[in-house]
């Protein structure tokens, strides 16, 4: 659903089709400037294209060297994450399951993470504690999402992404 901008290769003559598609981003009335490999993914999509994931590509790119920058980042991509799953709605029938299922639980995970969240905060201000399966629960909904991505891509490194979920 996101071909990561490092590594993402497209055919010039699927690109041009989608060109102006592509630099017209807008969300909510205004011009939008984030997200865009995920945005041009789900246009090729859309177009009919297919995409490809090669598990041994390598690419060089610039990380955040520090939290603050690193924030920001997660919260540009998770912006773009829950505009293009409103582009990307309609495909979702056509799309493999596994598609399917991480396009609902990219959006439907980090609401659910923020309610578990909220009721573990009301929980110790209310009754001094917060109950031990509020902890379970958000460990269990993330280690199943990352056991199947490891299971699919034949990766037990993806169970590592485990640890990102308090991001």
């Amino acid at each position: 659903m996101c071909c990561c901008g490092p590594c993402a290769m497209y055919r010039r003559s699927a690109l041009t089709l989608l060109l102006d598609q592509y630099e017209a981003q807008f969300f909510r009335g205004k011009p939008s400037d984030f997200g865009e490999d995920r945005h041009l993914t789900i246009l090729m999509l859309k177009a009919g294209f297919r995409t490809e994931y090669v598990p041994d590509a390598i690419a060089a790119t610039v990380v955040p060297h520090s939290l603050g920058p690193y924030l920001r980042q997660q919260l540009r991509w998770a912006r773009s994450t829950f505009r293009d799953t409103f582009l990307a709605l309609r495909l979702l029938p056509e799309l493999d399951g596994y598609l399917t299922l991480d396009v609902i639980g990219q959006n439907l995970g980090p609401f659910l993470l923020a309610i578990s969240t909220l009721a573990a905060l009301a929980q110790l201000l209310i009754g001094g504690s917060i109950p031990w399966w509020t902890g379970l629960t958000i460990a269990a909904m993330t280690m199943v999402r990352c056991s199947v991505a490891a299971l699919r891509a034949r990766e037990l490194r993806f169970i590592g992404f485990s640890l990102h979920t308090p991001i």
